[in-house]
């Protein structure tokens, strides 16, 4: 036998992992640092108002949604004055499964399970962000746009009992998987996103542009792909599906349910005139000419994608999550978060910050970090998200 034959494998799985860790470090230190800042500011001013940060952060809003599907199950609904019915099947099931099955192993309420959840997933999701930022454009960028996700103005409600950090952190790591073409990864954390959110479609739809390219590019379709690409959409398809059969509504029978909450998609017109409306007085024409510049600056952004020439799979997936978060009638307030998972748009960002002096992008993030942790605690001690 020769040397040859006697060559070392391989580094072990725990090496590669420990390898890819220290990697990434700077950049999930970065994140947890403007996470813990963004909750102790929130600390700090709910002394002020009286109110409990716990409560705020895993009992509001839809958290409360998702917890009493974890202690109930799916059936549970409410009539407003007006008729409407809220209904619990709105909300998709990974998050309260999760919920259940870790409050059935700890002594966690269910809103605490929910909010344990979204701590190591938001940590997850700043990962796989990091992963594809520095893949795209070197170690530097993916730190800044780590840091740029971190501090979105609703930056706080990857620290909720909310499912955007376990919808980002899947979706993520998806598309990383896709970029890599490891298809059957990328099929099965589509599916679990698929069941995260009902914008997981966007993750499929991504993956399946990419398998078309390779077939087009390479004339050949490997099988692994082939079944990454049937996997995909099985979370998403599987709870619409159920839902149809239960509320005898068929194919359309989630959309019915999502319409009982005012949820539809309109092509924006709601949205249009939602903000036409602020310009019927002084005060606030100032929302509307802000709403109008933020949306111009996130179409901006995507373009900006564009001609940085990201990845078609990260390009479908953006323009998807924008059109369904922009376009769709609903309460206007919820825009914010539903746009969060659109992390790509921060790379055009994070690539003009990475080429800063390390003391001036460090100046400019601890600013707008600061500025994030004061509006998050200030949301969530009025309006809030929901």
């Amino acid at each position: 036998m020769t040397d040859l034959d006697q060559r070392p494998a391989g580094p072990p799985a725990t090496g590669r992992l420990t390898r890819a860790l220290r990697h990434a470090a700077p950049a999930l230190l970065v994140y947890a640092g403007v996470r813990a800042l963004g909750l102790l500011v929130l600390a700090l001013w709910c002394l002020g108002t009286g109110k409990s940060p716990h409560t705020l952060l895993t009992a509001r809003w839809d958290s409360l949604w998702y917890t009493r599907v974890a202690e109930h199950g799916y059936g549970w609904s409410t009539t407003l004055p007006d008729g409407t019915v809220h209904s619990n099947l709105a909300f998709f099931p990974l998050l309260p499964w999760l919920e259940r099955a870790l409050s059935a192993i700890s002594p966690l309420s269910y809103a605490d399970a929910g909010m344990v959840v979204a701590w190591p997933a938001s940590l997850a999701a700043a990962w796989g962000i990091f992963l594809i930022a520095d893949r795209l454009y070197g170690r530097r960028a993916g730190v800044c746009a780590v840091a740029l996700w971190a501090v979105l103005p609703v930056g706080i409600v990857q620290s909720m009992a909310y499912s955007e950090a376990l919808f980002t952190a899947l979706a993520a790591w998806s598309l990383y998987a896709v970029l890599r073409e490891h298809w059957l990864t990328a099929g099965l954390l589509a599916a679990l996103a698929g069941l995260t959110r009902p914008v997981g479609m966007a993750v499929v739809a991504a993956l399946w542009v990419a398998a078309i390219l390779v077939v087009v590019r390479e004339r050949r379709a490997p099988w692994r792909m082939v079944l990454g690409a049937v996997l995909a959409p099985l979370g998403a398809a599987g709870y619409v599906l159920w839902v149809g059969q239960k509320t005898g509504g068929g194919l359309f029978g989630y959309l019915d349910v999502q319409k009982q909450w005012g949820n539809g998609f309109d092509f924006g017109y709601a949205f249009a005139r939602f903000i036409g409306d602020k310009f019927t007085s002084f005060p606030s024409a100032l929302a509307g000419i802000g709403l109008i510049v933020g949306v111009a600056a996130v179409i901006w952004l995507y373009v900006a994608g564009v001609r940085q020439k990201q990845p078609v799979p990260l390009l479908v997936y953006t323009g998807i999550v924008l059109a369904l978060a922009l376009c769709a009638s609903g309460y206007f307030g919820s825009k914010p978060r539903l746009l969060m998972p659109a992390f790509p748009l921060l790379l055009p960002l994070a690539v003009a910050l990475g080429r800063l002096r390390t003391s001036r992008s460090a100046a400019v993030l601890t600013v707008v970090g600061a500025a994030s942790a004061a509006y998050g605690a200030l949301w969530l001690n009025g309006s809030g998200p929901p």
